[in-house]
């Protein structure tokens, strides 16, 4: 018995001791806002991972390439060509079938992304099948009148424009009578964009493709975001096994105590910040024990971000930035203190926004319910009023979009007046799909695909403070801070209403199109 006793003694002082020391660590260096690097260490040594295994990829793929030629070769060369055999190639994602999304391209090139084109994966958001001209893509908006004459678009607000002048109709383009005599009438023709427009939306419109894990140019060793390379080589395939042990039985456990513990710090350290009376102290203290808390639970989720322009760093005011995740919360939090907004979330999430509460102003409402939305705009406006309250942050989307993109703004919180500090945020998603779909995933299904995946990374930049011009509408505000998101972020700007995603289009815009159509088939 003493034997236990003394060996069990032993073995915590070889773990316990230094795990602790560990902890400490963290939380000093977060307090503090240092780091030792060790975590961007870690993310270059990925980022090496990954491009020997899309190198191996690519050499597998160019010899199955290669066998496969040859052996289309000697098949040629043979007599009897009654029975052909058809050899496929394993494309990884368990279906068997020879691979011609890209994998071998006209012309002998061999480009290996995935079977996607890495220059129409960008311009079109990531995650995407129909590649569409920006100057064609359909707004909800009012389409000016001459170009409503030659262009029919989608029904559903998904697809493409299609100008008929320039597709070579040769009726319409011919002089005399007889061509503007035909334009007034009906054609069959004149279905035809209608026809186009609704098989691109069956096969993919530009809503739903942005609630969908964005496509990765290179394999990252995870099964979640696009195809399984494990099994192309041994090489992978050991490697993969190694990240899987290290994922699942190193870093996760590590990562669950770590946010536990974080969680326990930031209720306790928020109750104790809630007791001291309203003034500057406190003030002082709230901001200091949130950057701290808040860069204590980044570690959980082994998180490098990157910001920018720091001189641009939201004072006070509203802070309005694009919404990809929860966690778009913690990647500010660690580098200043706001306010936030939203709606009252249950669980986990409701932990949170309780602890936050206590110790500095927020704004929590139901969504569903209409006065809370008037009594929330009021609160709005008397807390940028108060010069001596944190900047509020704000995401106008109002959902989460994959990362890819951003959709519309509300128009609400740029009705307040007063100044908006515009924040861009992009993740890097070779290290994690950041994106939460939260009609798949729960918050604890989410956090548990974030506490698996190999890392956070994240940028942030701090854009230049902009104000309502004289004479602009709310909504023409909204879109021009979106606009400088986007661009800012490499994202694609888009006008359609995340909420899409939960509800049917509007009827307005539905008539809309059916009015243009109307019109053209009286030739109006």
């Amino acid at each position: 018995m003493g034997g236990l006793q003394a060996a069990w003694s032993i073995m915590s002082m070889v773990t316990l001791t230094p795990f602790f020391a560990f902890l400490f660590t963290i939380v000093f260096m977060a307090s503090i806002g240092k780091s030792f690097g060790v975590r961007r260490l870690y993310v270059d040594l990925l980022v090496k991972i990954f491009e020997f295994g899309r190198q191996n990829i690519e050499s597998v793929r160019k010899q199955q390439f290669a066998n496969i030629t040859k052996s289309d070769a000697e098949e040629e060369d043979t007599p009897t060509g009654d029975s052909l055999s058809t050899e496929t190639i394993d494309t990884g994602d368990g279906t068997g079938r020879a691979n011609t999304n890209g994998n071998i391209p006209n012309g002998g090139s061999h480009r290996y992304m995935n079977g996607r084109d890495n220059s129409s994966h960008i311009a079109n958001g990531g995650n995407t099948v129909i590649s569409r001209a920006e100057s064609l893509i359909l707004s909800p908006e009012v389409i000016d009148d001459t170009r409503s004459k030659h262009a029919e678009p989608h029904e559903d607000g998904s697809g493409a424009v299609r100008d008929n002048g320039e597709d070579g109709d040769d009726e319409t383009k011919s002089d005399g009578t007889e061509g503007e005599q035909e334009a007034a009438g009906f054609k069959l023709s004149n279905c035809l964009d209608y026809v186009k427009s609704g098989m691109e939306a069956i096969i993919e419109d530009q809503v739903t493709s942005r609630f969908l894990a964005e496509e990765l140019k290179n394999w990252n060793l995870l099964t979640r975001t696009n195809r399984q390379y494990e099994f192309i080589s041994w090489r992978l395939t050991v490697i993969w096994m190694i990240g899987f042990l290290i994922r699942y039985f190193i870093l996760m456990p590590m990562r669950v105590l770590i946010c536990f513990i974080g969680v326990i710090w930031l209720t306790l350290c928020t109750a104790v910040v809630g007791c001291v009376p309203e003034g500057s102290i406190k003030r002082a203290m709230v901001k200091s024990v949130l950057i701290q808390c808040f860069g204590f639970l980044s570690s959980a989720l082994s998180s490098v971000i990157n910001y920018h322009n720091i001189q641009n760093r939201p004072l006070n005011g509203i802070c309005v930035a694009n919404h990809t995740s929860p966690i778009d919360v913690l990647m500010l939090m660690c580098d200043n203190c706001y306010s936030l907004i939203g709606q009252r979330h249950g669980g986990f999430l409701g932990v949170l926004q309780r602890a936050l509460a206590r110790a500095s102003p927020h704004i929590w409402f139901e969504r569903a319910e209409a006065k809370d939305r008037i009594l929330v705009a009021k609160r709005l406006k008397e807390h940028v009023t108060d010069p001596n309250n944190p900047p509020i942050l704000i995401f106008p989307e109002g959902t989460c979009i994959n990362n890819t993109s951003v959709m519309q703004f509300k128009k609400g919180s740029f009705e307040v007046g007063g100044v908006i500090y515009p924040v861009a945020i992009k993740y890097d998603p070779r290290f994690g799909d950041a994106f939460w779909n939260s009609s798949r995933y729960s918050m604890m299904q989410y956090l548990f695909l974030m506490m698996t995946s190999w890392a956070i990374v994240c940028d942030v930049w701090y854009l230049p403070p902009m104000e309502r011009n004289e004479g602009e509408s709310a909504i023409d505000f909204a879109n021009r801070v979106k606009r400088v998101i986007a661009d800012q972020g490499g994202l694609v700007d888009l006008v359609w209403d995340g909420q899409l995603k939960r509800s049917k289009p509007k009827k307005e815009w539905k008539e809309k199109q059916q009015e243009k159509f109307s019109k053209l088939l009286k030739g109006e």
